[in-house]
């Protein structure tokens, strides 16, 4: 088990091996939870998109950075059918 000193403005650094271990590159972002007990619950920050992003960057209307990959696409059709959809 990981073991690190909070500075007095009440930061923390994570080692590389963690942030390897999360997925975590440079300039992303950390998501956490809180669960009972004080425990937290630490993962990499995944961008969500919205359904009418995903049909208007088929259509040619969005211009996207990087075109949405096959996994990307399944992802975001299986949150809309498992209504985990945000509407965002």
């Amino acid at each position: 088990m990981a073991s690190l000193a909070v500075t007095v403005k009440g930061q923390v650094t994570l080692k590389r091996d963690l942030l390897q271990h999360l997925g975590i590159e440079p300039g992303e972002r950390i998501e956490f939870e809180k669960l009972p007990g004080g425990e937290l619950r630490i993962r990499a920050a995944r961008p969500t998109g919205t359904i009418d992003g995903f049909f208007h960057a088929l259509d040619g209307k969005v211009k996207l950075k990087n075109p949405l990959t096959i996994e990307e696409m399944n992802e975001i059709a299986a949150a809309g059918w498992a209504g985990q959809f945000d509407g965002k």
